[in-house]
């Protein structure tokens, strides 16, 4: 399933490891001491990535390097010192997924190399960490049989917009953005299922996590769109993205007409088929 992930910088997570890693490399051609030997560690870590190799015991022998070379260099506070323990601590954020560990390292980092770069912006580290084990927890609540938690907000066009407006009808929340290609490539369907079935009490609430409003105005009347949006311009900030835990898109919510969750991230005909039951039952 495609889907756009939001990491520390909102990008697809594979992908956000690689191109730091890389440019890691890049940024080392020209060194030396402890650049190099990061450069040639991160070299080894980054072969083992591309060959799907991306587990804690996958890596036992990497991680040991990690520790022999801040043991080695343990008197220099320098940037370059510092990026050894960022790396390591970016290998348990985004590719273990152990953000306990993770925020273990960063900790010491920013105790360990207060004036350096890495130590500097460790507390936005810390933060974002804190942000997606608040997600995570939201998301474990957000499961099917579960009561859909309501808000009452102002669509794009400023009418009231609520969950609770479409009591007894069968609802699809859709988290998703104009700029998110899979979300795009997921409308056509969305849109068979609307057509097919808004006569007979289906309903589509969207949640744009666009930031340029007119972009969004635009999109939605070229494409007919005709459900409600809501919109604030805050990107991965959006208040509702945040209120349920959204880490990436689309993400779709299909809800019964009590407001209880009878589907998650539905495509294709899997929703179309959903809908078409769930209004059989209402």
């Amino acid at each position: 399933m495609n889907r756009i992930n939001r990491t520390m910088k909102t990008m697809l997570l594979g992908i956000c490891v690689a191109a730091l890693l890389l440019a890691t490399t890049s940024a080392f051609a020209e060194a030396s001491g402890a650049e190099t030997e990061l450069k040639d560690l991160v070299t080894k870590v980054q072969e083992k990535l591309q060959d799907g190799k991306k587990t804690e015991a996958d890596l036992a022998g990497e991680l040991k390097q990690f520790d022999a070379l801040l043991a080695k260099h343990k008197d220099e506070k320098t940037d370059e010192v510092a990026q050894i323990l960022y790396m390591k601590g970016l290998l348990y954020m985004q590719v273990f997924d152990k953000p306990e560990k993770a925020e273990e390292l960063i900790k010491q980092l920013k105790q360990d190399f207060p004036d350096t770069k890495q130590g500097q912006h460790a507390d936005e580290v810390l933060d974002s960490l804190k942000k997606q084990a608040e997600a995570k927890k939201i998301q474990a609540g957000l499961i099917e049989g579960a009561q859909f938690p309501s808000f009452e907000e102002q669509d794009v066009a400023g009418k009231p917009l609520s969950v609770a407006a479409y009591k007894g009808k069968v609802v699809l929340i859709d988290f998703w953005a104009t700029w998110c290609p899979p979300c795009r490539g997921e409308l056509p369907n969305v849109q068979k299922t609307y057509e097919k079935h808004h006569g007979k009490g289906f309903e589509i609430i969207g949640v744009s996590l666009d930031q340029d409003k007119q972009k969004l105005t635009s999109f939605t009347e070229d494409k007919k769109m005709a459900w409600q949006q809501f919109f604030d311009g805050k990107g991965w900030g959006n208040k509702l993205a945040v209120k349920y835990g959204i880490q990436s898109i689309p993400a779709t919510y299909l809800l019964d007409g009590q407001g209880k969750i009878i589907g998650k991230d539905l495509r294709g005909e899997a929703l179309e088929e959903a809908v078409s039951k769930a209004l059989a039952k209402n």
